[in-house]
């Protein structure tokens, strides 16, 4: 499987502007400033933010799988990701879970988070040097 993303930048790195677009067109020159990256502007996206999406997704939809073939079904899973960016790198990348799963018990669901944490293949493709960690709680 390959998917592809297209940026394009023009200007400067603090005056400039550019437009992101997806294969899937779900993005369709959507606006990246470096207000939207490093300011409070809310018109636009930034590569840490959808990084962020990009492992909320991509975990929920994992452990979704690890809960699968354990037996149970999630009646809902919910997955903030923040993403850490200092001095020029991403530092950290903090998932906070709360999932609503019949029937399963704390221990159960805990074990199934860190499999799909550990697994997950935006979690496993951040540098090693990247702290992933977790919160999960059963709601």
């Amino acid at each position: 499987m390959s998917k592809y993303a297209n940026a394009e930048w023009r200007g400067t790195g603090k005056e400039g502007k550019g437009t992101l677009s997806t294969e899937t067109r779900f993005l369709q020159n959507t606006p990246y400033t470096y207000a939207t990256r490093f300011g409070e502007a809310k018109d636009g996206t930034n590569p840490e933010e959808l990084i962020a999406a990009a492992h909320a997704g991509c975990f929920s939809m994992k452990l979704s799988f690890v809960l699968n073939a354990a037996g149970f079904t999630a009646d809902e899973i919910e997955t903030k990701c923040d993403i850490t960016l200092g001095d020029g790198v991403i530092s950290k990348s903090h998932l906070i879970v709360k999932a609503k799963i019949p029937e399963i018990t704390k221990e159960k669901f805990e074990a199934c988070a860190k499999d799909a944490k550990e697994n997950c293949p935006i979690s496993k493709s951040l540098n090693s040097n990247i702290s992933v960690t977790m919160e999960a709680t059963l709601m």
